[in-house]
């Protein structure tokens, strides 16, 4: 610069702007959420909604229980963008959140408590007891919400639904009642899973498999009859000399198999004293073998004959230690010859067994048996297997086969001979002593062929993380298959046919796949366990006639006048009242005599609870839905066998229909090399962490750019990368802020007088809106996130903002600086509240740069409509071709500057050859040099020279290099050889005007 040229830094309109480049979140954080609670958004949004169409996310409780895991922190976030960005797309988007607040896990924890202090939970009153289970809940209820509400997530906080509540407690009990009411309830036997450690019956949704070694056994259940008659009997559909042939040979086929033993495999010993059965498959091939060697050390012996299916038989003589050579085939087994045997227990006859097993075994032919492993032969403990529970119901044996010799701790009761008071599980979950003792007496009596261990996928109680069993106990069941008789027809007259349609034809699945597993699942279930054998939770409304069967018609105490006055009792005092002393008379009064029957005191299953929820939070509440039906449920995976499952079981059946119209399901988080997160790993990331050093909208946008209907990942490098997007859309945003600084109304420009670089602008976000709204209203927060952070890194940082900078800064009051700011401020709206839903904070922060107040808030504004006329296909075909030569010239000039050729694009005036007729038009019409960011570009339809660069992906294009001519201007370091020329020493023409 020449000593007498001026400093023209002042003169420019450089941009004017607080907004900080670093975030500062962590801190700055709770100062935006106490001024959200100062301003009391979410209630002012729902005061001014006007007649805004109602939009209902329902939110599934989490359990009232612990600090917040990451899968907590997906799901509230998830949930939280569905609702913002409809409330922001013109809706009335209320969300209620919620808490399940009964069940296993506080009581648990409570009794932990009375352990540690030396106390037992059976001597404290049970409202007592139930009493702390309340305390317990509501305690972690305030400590959850204080951590959903840092993580930035809406909602009516002040006044959420607790399923502990006592409202919620009279409709579940109500509920209740119209399955009570309607036939849907029954009592029966059969087996449940039940985990001993807890001593209740457990839902599959309160299941969870792991791997878990278990011993296994070969059975021997010797043929102690062979009923020749069968064998007649079968003869009979045979010509006469196949018949005569039959009949001559019965009796040396009764010696064959008399003394012969049937070989079953199990991985449950304790079952073996249950076992009433043994089952074969009709359509296998079966071979009687005999022993012809022994080795040294095995539990047969030379002789002996074993009836086993051809295919499993040399891996089961394996088992006993016997390679071939040891044993031969000596016949077939026919499935009539199977029929006339009859079974002994292996424990028969053994010396202080009392007679317990001496009764012969029942044996027949079962489709559920397979060839795959084991023997082809399946021990029945029908009290313990629901398969077998199901073929000697069918056969209306019950009552001979069923045995009670389990107790609800898991052991074995007193009387039994040699296994009284032995347990199948300790206290603590870990193999108890049962198991053992049978394998034990099993070699001592001489029934054992084989023994080893297995390693197997089992399931645990999700609570306790112990094994469950199988145990058959009274419980109460809804059944899915019985006509309702409620009147609410229109999707079918059971439970299972209702859930189904609503599945079909009521409900959308995000993703797609939800809707297969789930109607699997409904398909396949069996009717649905509904009590536990707990305290902590809303007991079973019901009286059942003393000394009537489950069967007998008036067994349970049906009268409308007793339901209401239970419901008048909790609605006043909460399900405490079922247990207050003389409850029973209270609530049957003069509906029968009180003495008559008894009532019942197990508690419904949580499930119930938390599936009730559209009758007391959507149908009952004021922000609730008109109809009871929720938009949207959304939750995790395992919700298709939990809350997704009992939601639409209970709806169906109490009002005919599933309870939502949108199920939208996430995946696990999993660690950054995809494994499960374990604390044992030390591969947690806890969401406090991940707020304490980068913030919420960190995580929030974490959220945002994964494909959550599948598993995500999460990791520390991971979360860099995310806090790397995140600055480069504060550093888009943030220009914005600093171009806009002082604009107003009167600098607008009508789209129509823009230039065509303006319009295309405006093209794209009518293009990109589209994309935005439709992905939000798809749930696809992945592909809005993406549209955005593209546009505003490609579109706009590296081309637009790049090309409108020098118009910004250095132009005068000019048509071409406003429309550009007009522009900015059309982004500015747009991009603010289609990030809001996402980046609560930033783009409050970024909003009340721009528009300070008091009563300021992007929150409480909507997504601007976009006019259609914006769009313009034409003009975005030809700026296509634009922006395509752009890149040829600027990895040209990229080129020139790697080699220090020259310093900045500024320096150059390139030659520009284009054999597209048409794309040469197009740069003719637009000022390409300034797009490019040279001083200077010369178009040229020659044939480009050998030297000029070239890019595959953008043919017939070449660009020659060339320096550009004339002096900088010292204002907008353009050369240019006007420089020096005008009234304003070292400037421009266009300077010298601006400066006036």
């Amino acid at each position: 610069m020449c000593a007498e040229t001026p400093d023209y830094k002042t003169t420019l309109n450089l941009p004017k702007t607080d907004f900080p480049m670093r975030a500062g979140l962590p801190k700055r954080e709770p100062e935006w959420l106490d001024r959200w609670a100062r301003l009391g958004i979410y209630d002012r949004l729902r005061e001014e909604a006007g007649d805004r169409k109602p939009f209902i996310l329902h939110d599934g409780p989490p359990y009232a229980n612990g600090h917040l895991h990451i899968g907590h922190a997906l799901n509230k976030t998830i949930k939280d963008m569905v609702v913002r960005s409809h409330q922001m797309m013109g809706h009335d988007a209320r969300y209620v959140p919620g808490w399940d607040c009964h069940g296993l896990p506080i009581e648990w924890k409570i009794e932990e408590q009375y352990r540690a202090k030396g106390k037992n939970k059976d001597e404290v009153p049970v409202i007592d007891f139930r009493q702390e289970c309340r305390r317990f809940a509501e305690g972690w209820i305030d400590v959850q919400r204080d951590e959903f509400k840092r993580l930035g997530v809406t909602g009516n906080w002040a006044d959420p639904y607790l399923t502990m509540n006592y409202h919620a407690e009279r409709v579940i009990a109500e509920e209740f009642m119209k399955f009570l009411m309607t036939g849907t309830l029954y009592q029966g036997s059969k087996p449940v899973m039940w985990s001993p450690v807890e001593k209740t019956a457990l839902a599959e949704a309160e299941v969870e498999y792991h791997d878990k070694e278990s011993f296994t056994i070969w059975v021997k259940f010797k043929v102690s009859d062979f009923e020749t008659h069968e064998v007649y009997r079968a003869s009979e559909e045979e010509s006469s000399e196949a018949r005569e042939a039959v009949v001559k040979t019965a009796e040396e086929t009764r010696e064959k198999f008399l003394g012969a033993y049937v070989v079953i495999w199990t991985t449950t010993p304790w079952t073996i004293p249950s076992n009433k059965a043994v089952v074969f498959g009709e359509d296998f091939d079966y071979g009687l073998y005999e022993i012809v060697d022994t080795p040294g050390e095995c539990w047969v012996s030379k002789g002996e004959r074993y009836i086993l299916a051809d295919k499993l038989a040399a891996q089961t003589f394996a088992r006993a230690r016997l390679e071939e050579g040891h044993w031969r085939r000596v016949s077939d087994v026919t499935p009539h010859q199977l029929a006339a045997m009859t079974l002994q227990h292996p424990l028969a006859g053994a010396e202080g067994s009392e007679g317990e097993w001496d009764d012969p075994r029942d044996f027949r032919a079962a489709d559920f048996v397979t060839d795959e492993e084991g023997t082809g032969f399946v021990h029945c403990a029908p009290s313990h297997g629901m398969e077998e529970f199901e073929l000697y119901r069918e056969l209306g044996m019950l009552d001979q086969v069923i045995t009670y010799n389990v107790m609800e701790d898991g052991s074995f009761r007193e009387g039994l001979p040699f296994f009284g008071g032995r347990s199948i599980l300790k206290p603590n979950g870990k193999e108890g002593d049962a198991n053992k003792a049978v394998i034990d007496k099993l070699v001592e009596v001489g029934g054992l062929l084989a023994r080893g261990k297995i390693k197997h996928s089992y399931p645990h109680s999700w609570r306790s993380k112990a094994p469950v069993i199988f145990r058959n106990t009274p419980q109460w069941f809804a059944s899915i298959d019985r006509a309702v008789g409620d009147g609410h027809d229109d999707y079918g007259t059971s439970i299972r046919e209702r859930a189904l349609n609503s599945i079909d034809k009521l409900v959308k699945f995000t993703p797609q796949s939800g809707r297969n597993r789930l109607y699997s699942m409904i398909e396949s279930r069996p009717d649905w366990v509904l009590s536990r054998q707990r305290a902590w939770g809303v007991p079973l409304t019901c009286f059942v006639k003393k000394g009537a069967m489950p069967t007998d018609p008036d067994f349970l105490l049906r009268d409308d006048a007793v339901n209401a006055r239970i419901c008048e009792a909790f609605e006043a005092e909460g399900a405490d009242a079922w247990y207050e002393d003389g409850a029973k008379a209270r609530f049957i009064g003069d509906a029968a005599n009180p003495d008559d029957y008894e009532q019942v005191f197990d508690v419904l299953d949580v499930w119930f609870d938390s599936g009730s929820t559209h009758a007391f939070v959507l149908r009952d509440r004021e922000d609730g839905a008109a109809d009871g039906i929720a938009d949207v449920y959304l939750e995790g995976t395992d919700q298709h066998r939990g809350w997704f499952h009992s939601s639409l079981l209970q709806a169906c059946g109490t009002k005919g229909r599933a309870p939502y119209r949108n199920v939208v399901t996430h995946g696990f988080t999993l660690d950054e090399k995809g494994n499960k997160m374990s604390k044992s790993l030390g591969n947690t990331v806890a969401p406090d962490d991940v707020v304490k050093q980068y913030g919420a909208d960190i995580l929030r946008l974490w959220v945002a750019q994964t494909d959550y209907t599948g598993d995500q990942r999460i990791g520390p490098e991971i979360l860099k990368g995310t806090a790397d997007s995140y600055r480069r859309l504060r550093n888009t945003m943030r220009f914005m802020l600093g171009a806009l600084g002082h604009f107003e109304e009167s600098d607008r420009v009508a789209a129509s007088e823009m230039p065509e670089l303006e319009r295309w602008v405006l093209h794209r976000l009518a293009e990109l809106d589209q994309v935005v709204q439709e992905g939000y209203r798809a749930f696809d927060f992945q592909r809005v996130f993406q549209a955005i952070f593209t546009f505003c890194t490609v579109d706009l940082s590296a081309f637009y903002f790049d090309v409108r900078k020098d118009a910004l800064y250095c132009d005068g009051d000019t048509a071409r600086r406003r429309a550009a700011r007009t522009v900015m401020d059309l982004l500015f709206h747009r991009l603010t509240t289609w990030l809001a839903p996402i980046l609560v904070f930033t783009m409050e922060d970024v909003w009340l740069d721009r528009f300070p107040g008091e009563d300021s808030s992007v929150h409480l504004q909507d997504m601007p409509e976009t006019p259609a006329d914006w769009r313009d296909a034409g003009l975005a075909d030809k700026w296509a071709k634009v922006r395509a030569a752009r890149r040829v010239v600027t990895a040209a000039l990229e080129i020139q500057r790697t080699d220090k050729v020259i310093g900045a694009s500024l320096e150059a005036a390139p030659v520009v050859h284009v054999e597209d007729t048409e794309m040469l038009e197009a740069l003719k019409t637009v000022a390409f040099e300034d797009l490019c960011i040279t001083s200077d570009i010369l178009l040229t339809a020659d044939p480009a020279p050998q030297e000029a660069f070239r890019m595959a992906e953008v043919p017939g294009v070449g660009v020659v290099f060339e320096k550009a001519e004339g002096e900088k201007c010292q204002r907008c370091w353009k050369i240019l050889p006007d420089v020096g020329t005008h009234k304003h020493p070292g400037t421009c023409a266009r300077c010298d005007e601006a400066l006036g």
